[in-house]
């Protein structure tokens, strides 16, 4: 059995099943006990040519074999199936509950968990909670129950039988069984420990296995075949080390398991055929103890596999109880209200911000004021905090109280949920679904039609492009769109936010991967369809963010010019750089042409 804060509340839940099938575990193990009875009627019947039944000899016969011997064992036999599948149904289907239940508990966790979480625990060590870790625990719960209860009333059953027929044999057997529960519980401490590494090895392995899955096309592209397999037979190595030193522990418990027992078997031998010698005991009574010794046998190995099972099931309960536990670090307010339909107004006053594991400040006493309705470039050199200050706009991470503004709410004083309904983002991975095309598109909107996202995309300029797929828009996108190039993938994630028509839309470097014409007919669309909406756009290109009705230039975490392409030019040497930088490239390549 597996004890724990996350674990112990399926005790009480699914009680009525577990009791149900705990009746039949019982009874299966009464069943299996008269069995030893049976044989020693055999055995006395083969011997002596009478069977003593209740202080009634009785002639050992055809009608006696069959009505005394055969029939009870049918019954038995045919009851213990029965039993059997019924403890099996109720432990078994309960542990099935029990796994639905707390892999929704923890994915619906790690869904509101922050992002600073995800950016420490990677996925391939997430994955491994959700498989390796969740299989062990539920093994703990389901056969761990069978085996605690099993081996506890079959033992006492048992054994209660072998002292009524012979308290010292009995006594003496239980003296290598005592010494076996003594080193199995020390062996125990040990396999928990070995498999905490085990696990550890598999979630490194599952890590680098995702990672290089997922950048096999870098890999390729790089030649880096012959070292990604260097790595991962170092990585393959070190889970294979820790898996056989689990497997040596696992091993060292069963031995000892077998050799205890070998050694009562050799003791009820010796002194079990020293009291038939001397007529304490006859031929079938030896069977028969031997028989119910041969029952505790299992409650003995039960005993280590129980070990064994719960070793592993701490060790992972631990790990899934990490993510149940853990805490997303931007959450509403107590007093947190809806924002309610938001206009599109947005102001930093004074806003300073580091990331939570960060040393130094990545934006700095940032100022400025997007009126409702107004288009906003965001232009400055890599690294300057372009995408951090959207990301703040989202409540990505923590802000200052009276830093960040809405329509003039702080943002910490209304929940996160109404702020992000109110906006529309495409981030600079463009992550996409391992769905259809249309399906991702109307991602952002339940309930959409057709006609509604074939729209969508051709604001984005994608509607001619899905033409030419065999499927159309029920085209399947591979592992994170893989199967579409990079300027199809920026246009779909377009598509996708401008299904949502949300009051703010934030383009962080949406379409640095579109050729300009297809840049000019995206922007066009969004001035003619977000007309009076706020649309903030992150560009290094300053022909995407030239039109636009304010220019923020950022440098070194600061705001350090506000206003038109033009104004920026004239009053702005960073910015007047850039733009004469890229034209001094565009013409260069021209030339070139």
């Amino acid at each position: 059995m597996i004890f724990g804060r996350h674990i112990n509340r399926y005790y009480l839940r699914y009680l009525h099943f577990l009791l149900i099938g705990l009746g039949a575990l019982i009874a299966v193990d009464y069943l299996q006990l008269i069995v030893p009875n049976l044989y020693q009627m055999v055995i006395n019947g083969l011997n002596n040519g009478w069977v003593t039944v209740d202080g009634v000899e009785l002639p050992f016969d055809m009608d006696f074999v069959l009505e005394r011997i055969c029939t009870p064992l049918l019954i038995i036999i045919f009851s213990m199936v029965a039993g059997r599948f019924l403890w099996r149904i109720m432990f078994l289907g309960t542990a099935h509950r029990v796994d639905e239940d707390l892999r929704n508990r923890m994915f619906d966790n790690a869904r509101h968990l922050s992002q600073s979480y995800f950016q420490i625990h990677k996925v391939g060590s997430l994955m491994s909670l959700f498989t390796n870790d969740l299989e062990s625990v539920l093994e703990s719960f389901a056969w761990g129950f069978m085996m605690f209860f099993d081996a506890l009333f079959l033992s006492a059953l048992a054994l209660t039988k072998m002292f009524r027929m012979n308290w010292q044999l009995t006594a003496l057997s239980l003296i290598p069984t005592a010494l076996l529960l003594a080193s199995a519980t020390v062996v125990g401490k040990y396999m928990m420990k070995k498999w905490d590494i085990r696990q550890e090895a598999y979630a490194r392995l599952s890590d680098f296995s995702q990672e290089s899955f997922s950048g096999i096309a870098v890999i390729k592209a790089f030649v880096k075949e012959a070292k990604e397999l260097m790595a991962f037979r170092k990585l393959n190595e070190e889970n294979e080390v820790a898996n056989i030193n689990h497997t040596k522990a696992s091993v060292l418990l069963r031995v000892l398991v077998m050799m205890f027992v070998e050694s009562v078997v050799c003791i009820i031998l010796g002194y079990g055929g020293y009291l038939v010698w001397k007529g304490t005991f006859n031929a079938g009574e030896l069977v028969e103890f031997i028989g119910y010794y041969t029952a505790v046998v299992w409650p003995v190995m039960a005993v280590s596999e129980l070990i064994d099972m719960t070793s592993r099931g701490k060790a992972s309960l631990k790990r899934i109880g990490e993510l149940l536990d853990a805490k997303p670090d931007v959450v509403d307010a107590p007093d947190a209200k809806p924002i309610g339909p938001i206009r599109g107004e947005i102001e930093f006053k004074n806003l300073s911000f580091r990331y939570p594991d960060g040393e130094f400040d990545v934006l700095k006493d940032v100022s400025f004021r997007i009126e409702a309705g107004e288009n906003v470039g965001l232009v400055g050199k890599t690294g300057c905090g372009k995408t951090t200050l959207v990301d703040l706009i989202l409540r990505t991470y923590n802000v200052p109280d009276g830093t960040l503004f809405v329509d003039g709410h702080d943002v910490n004083s209304v929940t996160i949920h109404s702020l992000r309904e109110g906006c529309a983002y495409v981030p600079q991975d463009n992550y996409l679904f391992s769905e259809t095309i249309a399906e991702n598109i109307s991602f952002a909107v339940d309930g959409s039609t057709r006609a509604e996202v074939e729209e969508a995309a051709t604001l984005a300029d994608l509607y001619s492009n899905i033409q030419e797929f065999h499927q159309g828009y029920d085209t399947m996108l591979g592992e994170r769109g893989v199967t579409v190039s990079g300027g199809q993938k920026q246009r779909i994630s377009i598509a996708r936010a401008l299904m949502k028509n949300a009051p703010i839309l934030i383009l962080d470097d949406s379409v640095s991967a579109v050729d300009t014409q297809t840049e000019r007919v995206i922007l066009k669309n969004l001035r003619k369809t977000r007309a009076g909406k706020t649309t903030i756009l992150i560009a290094h290109r300053i022909s995407t963010i030239q039109e636009m009705d304010k220019l923020l230039y950022l440098e070194d975490g600061r705001i350090t010019a506000v206003g038109t392409h033009e104004q920026l030019y004239e009053t702005c040497p960073g910015y007047r750089k850039m733009v004469d930088l890229q034209k001094l490239e565009e013409e260069g390549g021209n030339g070139h042409a």
